[in-house]
């Protein structure tokens, strides 16, 4: 399922958001003055006025002279994990956020069997410049065993930026932006040996106090593990997480990752879900399990993990 924009909502947002993102402090100045609607000269003169803020995320879905949204540091942590669809808001400026984990995973075949293992996938995430703008690191460590044969050692390093987009107002979503891309960095048996980029849309919505949902349009440079030229592989991926009580949450997900242009890589679908628990606002414990839903997709995988902000 694939999210789209109006191209008119784009040109609108690209007018109104350099202001928009800056207006809280309008009222509270006695140099800036109130006004309405984005097509206003005054509006143009106040983008340099020196009682400009910065709003939450760099954009707003319509002019206005509050700021919604953005991370709430009051609120408990967010987690890109441990879901596939990462989420839609940033960590917030300064604040620091390490998200660890395992994950065991199953793949039988006509003529192999593939166990293999993850740890401790650390993604560190960490607010700089502004509230809508994350660093993200990531690596991990790999043991596989097929038919017997074990191979292990890093992966390749992983590299992003999270650009927290919008706030939800309404039916429209809060949305983050994510350029990324790999380095070739890991072990012989798990290195691409390529730069590999790629960029993820991630659009979510709140709609109760114990129900959200979300998904993610991603695409990237990938390697055909067949015969070693490159690709494009898309993915698209729907998520459901449910507030069961103030410390235990749960997920349902569905996701595949789709190959465009490979020579032997084929489409895997997936279905997965999990719970977290909250140990205070800023750790969060994890379990997932997940299965595959075609014959290319791995049989099973399990994991669990933790997530720990710093502020």
């Amino acid at each position: 399922m694939l999210n789209s924009i109006p191209m008119r909502r784009l040109a609108f947002l690209a007018v109104c958001s350099v202001v928009t993102s800056n207006t809280a402090a309008f009222a509270q100045h006695s140099g800036c003055t109130s006004f309405e609607g984005c097509n206003s000269r005054d509006r143009v003169e106040q983008l340099f006025s020196p009682c400009q803020v910065s709003c939450g995320t760099l954009f707003q879905w319509s002019c206005t002279t509050i700021c919604t949204g953005g991370p709430d540091l009051d609120a408990p942590l967010v987690t890109d994990r441990p879901d596939f669809t990462e989420a839609s808001s940033t960590v917030g400026l300064g604040v620091a956020q390490l998200e660890i984990g395992y994950t065991y995973t199953k793949d039988d075949n006509a003529t192999t069997t593939t166990r293999s293992q993850s740890f401790p996938e650390p993604l560190l995430r960490y607010g700089i410049m502004q509230d809508w703008l994350e660093l993200r690191v990531g690596w991990t460590y790999n043991v596989e065993d097929t038919n017997g044969v074990q191979v292990d050692g890093g992966d390749d390093l992983y590299l992003g930026f999270k650009i927290g987009l919008t706030p939800q107002q309404g039916l429209l979503p809060e949305m983050a932006l994510i350029p990324q891309a790999t380095v070739a960095a890991g072990a012989g048996a798990f290195t691409t040996n390529e730069f590999l980029p790629g960029g993820n849309l991630i659009y979510g919505w709140e709609v109760n106090d114990w129900l959200s949902t979300a998904g993610q349009t991603q695409f990237n440079r990938a390697i055909d593990d067949g015969t070693g030229d490159a690709y494009t592989e898309w993915s698209q991926s729907w998520t459901v997480a449910y507030s069961l009580s103030d410390q235990l949450g749960a997920y349902t997900e569905w996701f595949a990752l789709i190959p465009h242009s490979a020579d032997t890589a084929q489409t895997e679908h997936y279905f997965n879900g999990g719970f977290t628990w909250l140990l205070s606002n800023d750790i969060q414990w994890d379990i997932r399990a997940g299965t595959g839903l075609n014959g290319a997709a791995a049989d099973y995988f399990v994991g669990t993990g933790l997530s720990l902000r710093y502020r």
